[in-house]
């Protein structure tokens, strides 16, 4: 092996020890936190709080799992959120590509998304009940408008922010508009698009819990608007903990395909 291909390995394997080594701080830091958290929680119910003691919950939680309740619920909201963040994703992607790359794109759309995305999906859910009815559908079309709002802002927005010297110095070498688009600007957008679909699909499980306390049969937010009459603290802080849980694992696997997808961007 050559003296250059030597050192070319010694700072590769540095690299990796660094980033294993980051990786795990976070850890530690993550589970330190964990604990803290768990910790107040369970101080909080003795210091006057109506709150219900993590062991409470527990056995709220293996109650709801043996009644079946919880897996129904969460098969119910997941199907809801599932649905709405995909087709929202999947349009709000060519959108907010049309929108950065063409300027009549730009013009005819920009005003309507800017003008939907001053009104929370919230306050549209009593509309879309009125116009679609108590079914499925109207709580998938707000979780779609939540999620399309933010992920075609965030598209858009990687688009324009394209560095121009790279799209010039693809010219200079002869590509036309379309390899240009595929090599240079979708690449470039990637981490922005990927942001915004972290964004919405937090609106997306936030949208899901509100319509399924207006008008629904099931979900999580509707256990909880039913356990609220009751006073049922228990389930209330289960279906909470079930949202953030789900959420957080959406959100890193999310987490994880940025980091797969946009390996070259340099990272803190």
């Amino acid at each position: 092996m050559s003296a250059a291909a030597a050192g070319t390995a010694s700072k590769t394997n540095t690299k990796d020890v660094e980033a294993i080594r980051k990786r795990n701080k976070m850890w530690g830091i993550n589970t330190l936190s964990l604990f803290l958290g768990l910790a107040i929680w369970w101080v909080l119910p003795y210091l006057g709080v109506v709150l219900p003691t993590p062991p409470e919950v527990l056995e709220k939680f293996i109650e709801l799992c043996a009644s079946g309740l919880w897996f129904s619920d969460v098969g119910a909201s997941l199907a809801r959120v599932f649905s709405g963040f995909i087709l929202g994703t999947l349009l709000a992607i060519p959108v907010g590509f049309l929108m950065g790359w063409y300027s009549i794109a730009r013009g005819l759309l920009e005003p309507w998304i800017q003008f939907f995305r001053t009104v929370p999906p919230l306050a549209m859910i009593p509309l879309v009940l009125v116009l679609m009815g108590i079914g499925e559908m109207p709580k998938i079309f707000v979780i779609f408008l939540a999620a399309f709002l933010s992920c075609v802002i965030s598209t858009f927005q990687g688009v324009i922010s394209v560095d121009k010297t790279l799209i010039n110095a693809a010219k200079v070498l002869g590509a036309g508009d379309g390899r240009i688009f595929a090599k240079v600007v979708v690449p470039a957008s990637t981490p922005f698009i990927l942001v915004g679909m972290r964004i919405g699909l937090g609106s997306a499980w936030a949208t899901v819990v509100a319509a399924e306390l207006i008008a629904s049969q099931g979900g999580l937010g509707y256990r909880m608007q039913n356990a609220q009459v009751y006073l049922d603290t228990a389930t209330i802080m289960v279906s909470l903990i079930t949202i953030g849980v789900f959420g957080l694992i959406m959100d890193r696997i999310l987490l994880f395909a940025e980091n797969k997808l946009t390996g070259w961007q340099e990272r803190r």
